[in-house]
């Protein structure tokens, strides 16, 4: 049941706000967490956490679990269909995580809500956000029913079409277009490809990430002209015909579920406003290259985590200014770097050779394999 007050009101229970909650709970902060849905949903997007987002979750006592759930990745391919451009190892990453963790964003949601029910915390369901009036004090939350809640501080973790933004008045600036269509799914499928790395394949149609999971499954996300309703099989075996292996080609034998979205590449005009704070999808989305977005939200959380902890100890409120002003343009260098992995699949057909060329040669650099390495994990600058 929603209490009247609370010091922290945290909308969404996704990854970013469990994370969120978690951290505080660390800081024996009791945050009230709510979300529209009824139940946590057992399918997802992301299926990678980084080198660099472990280390971060590791201070909330969430790595070692989730680590345990997942498949380790010891490198990253860029492919042009049986051609290998460019391999990225993650083995010499500077970390005690020294791979990518391919694990469902499912099983990384239920690690953190667990971490949270062990810490004392809960997750109030299902309350939808349709009112927020802010003052110089606070917030007051209005929810379907015509319940409501004061609280101190409300977070919006309640993702890319976020009703806390928008009611707190938060440009989310970008381009006013349909957006990039992906189809994504979890299938079976008999492959040559190696268990162990995550593969994107560089098609004139579009990029093609190729991903194991745990369970013997493989993420299949794609860009594609136009994402049908409901996808089926033969939709991802002509995206593997299409991009994927030549010489031994994959045959999908079992979708195991499928879905489809836009993404737009769009930043909030600000992490703050007043008593509001955003993070994760509410604050920034982007393309899906790379396995991003959902790292940067829960690296997001724990710093917001941290800081509103500090600040409910006593700390003043300029230090929620640092957060936001430290965290976006993060959330620039990444929707630039994402970005850039996308274009490379847009190179017309005379510029390939050399787009082909160039990643090689970068290939048997290790200064580049290293540096290209630490970026993807995801490592940020000490104070961020």
């Amino acid at each position: 049941m929603l209490p009247e007050r609370t010091d922290v009101l945290v909308v969404g229970a996704g990854p970013t706000g469990l994370a969120v909650a978690a951290t505080l709970a660390g800081h024996g902060v009791t945050a009230t967490v709510v979300d529209r849905l009824a139940s946590p949903p057992v399918t997802s997007r992301a299926a990678v956490v980084h080198a660099g987002t472990l280390e971060v979750l590791d201070r909330i006592g969430v790595a070692a679990p989730l680590a345990d759930r997942g498949l380790p990745s010891s490198r990253f391919t860029v492919r042009d269909r049986d051609r290998v451009l460019l391999t990225v190892p993650f083995d010499r990453l500077p970390s005690r995580y020294p791979y990518a963790l391919l694990v469902s964003q499912a099983e990384t949601e239920a690690v953190l809500a667990d971490r949270l029910t062990a810490l004392g915390g809960r997750v109030l369901r299902p309350y939808e956000l349709t009112g927020l009036d802010l003052d110089g004090a606070g917030a007051t939350a209005t929810f379907a029913g015509g319940r409501t809640v004061r609280a101190r501080w409300v977070v919006g973790a309640d993702g890319m079409r976020s009703p806390v933004r928008e009611l707190a008045g938060i440009d989310f600036g970008g381009p006013a277009d349909p957006g990039e269509s992906f189809l994504l799914a979890d299938v079976r499928v008999d492959s040559a490809l190696p268990r162990d790395q995550v593969n994107l394949f560089l098609a004139r149609q579009g990029p093609l990430v190729w991903a194991p999971l745990p369970d013997g499954t493989v993420r299949l996300v794609a860009e594609v002209p136009d994402a049908p309703r409901e996808p089926q099989a033969r939709h991802f075996q002509e995206l593997l015909d299409e991009r994927g292996p030549v010489q031994r080609p994959d045959r999908v034998t079992e979708v195991r579920w499928s879905s489809r979205f836009r993404i737009h590449h769009r930043i909030a005009g600000s992490y703050r406003s007043g008593p509001v704070l955003l993070a994760g999808d509410a604050a920034h989305v982007h393309s899906p290259a790379g396995g991003q977005g959902m790292n940067l939200g829960l690296r997001d959380a724990v710093a917001l985590g941290d800081t509103l902890a500090a600040v409910l100890a006593g700390g003043p409120d300029t230090l929620l200014d640092g957060y936001a002003a430290a965290r976006r343009p993060l959330a620039e260098e990444v929707l630039g770097f994402a970005a850039g992995l996308t274009r490379l699949t847009a190179v017309p057909p005379v510029a390939r050779p050399l787009r082909d060329l160039l990643l090689r040669t970068a290939s048997g650099l290790h200064p580049v394999r290293q540096r290209l390495a630490v970026r993807l994990a995801g490592f940020e600058p000490a104070g961020r």
